[in-house]
Formats: C-alpha cells, structure tokens, sequence
C-alpha cells in the first residue's frame, strides 16, 4: 500500500499539459457539481463554484476542473465526506493553503477518470477562506481578455520549463496571480461588480 508521502510525491511528479479552452469544461464542472450534490450530506455541502483556467473561456488550461465548495465544517468534512470520497476512488490530501506546512489547512481531493488522468481538482474551505478570492481573479479574466492571454502565455512559459515540478509551476504563477487579484479587488470595489 502507499504511504502518504509516495503519494504526495507521485501526485506531485505527474506532467503539466496545457490544452486549448474547451467548451465542455462548463458541462464537466456541472456534472460533478450534481453528483456531489446527490452523494454528500447537504448539512455540510453549500455553494459550490468553477473557478480556475477551465471557468474563463478560450483561456489555456490544465484539462482539469477546478471547483471550490463552501463546507460548513472541516472537521465534519475529515469525518463524513472523505469517506465517500475516497470510496469513490478520489484522492483525497489534508493540505495546507500555502507551501508546506502554511495554514489553514482544507480539504483536496482529486478525481480520476478510468485512465488515471486528473479531470477534477476539489477544494474543500470554510466559508471565511481566502480562497474565495479565486473568483474575484476568475471573473476579472473573464471581463478583462487581454489580461487573460498574458496569464495564458506565463501558463505557456512555465509549464514548458517546469513540465514535472506542480511546485514550481505553482510558484511561478503567483506573482501574476496575487497582482491581479489585487487589481480585481479594487475594480470591483469601484462598483464594476461580480459576474
């Protein structure tokens, strides 16, 4: 059996492939969004939103949805949804929010299609997690294209050299990513509002 570290390792290892958009990206976040909907207890499960690449249109990705889901508890997250999960066969990691060790910690899981390819990435964080700020960063790509084809072309640049490394790819990004974050804030702070 894997230990935890042989699959941190093995998760960490696996090719980055940046793909052209692809409009079914919307259909497959939909159809997770109903099964965990159908399969996790509603007392724990509220919002859940695509957020990442595959949610801003004709912006290259990882063929990989990413979805942020509102728990009202990590812990009864650890208890009750992990279990089915992990029956279900996805990969599921206590993981901290920034670098090693950095909380808070949430919930990821990781879904696999019948080759063992990634197709969804699902966050699980309270309601006062940072992590909703994705969504500001998701809808100023959407509104705002230019800056979506320079955030493709980093995406572009850094997968080519770190094909491998999911660390250093990740790093790479997130000087781009918390300026524009910064940038979304005060845009739709000036009234512009959410989408």
């Amino acid at each position: 059996m894997e230990t935890l570290q042989e699959k941190i390792d093995r998760v960490l290892s696996e090719h980055i492939e940046l793909v052209p958009y692809n409009p079914i990206w919307p259909e497959m976040f939909e159809s997770e969004k109903r099964h965990l909907e159908n399969y996790l207890p509603k007392s724990i499960i509220k919002r859940i939103e695509h957020f990442g690449s595959t949610a801003v249109p004709q912006l290259c990705a990882k063929p990989i949805i990413d979805m942020l889901v509102e728990v009202t508890s990590l812990e009864e997250t650890k208890k009750q949804i992990v279990p089915i999960l992990e029956g279900q066969g996805y990969d599921y990691f206590w993981r901290p929010t920034f670098g090693d060790d950095t909380p808070p910690f949430y919930a990821w899981f990781i879904k696999r299609d019948l080759q063992g390819h990634r197709t969804h990435h699902i966050h699980m964080v309270e309601k006062d997690f940072e992590h909703w700020e994705r969504l500001l960063f998701r809808d100023y790509l959407i509104t705002h294209s230019a800056v979506a084809s320079q955030y493709g072309e980093l995406k572009r640049t850094i997968a080519d050299k770190f094909g491998t490394d999911r660390i250093a790819y990740t790093q790479g990004k997130t000087e781009f990513i918390t300026k524009t974050t910064q940038a979304a804030k005060e845009y739709y702070r000036g009234g512009k509002g959410l989408s």
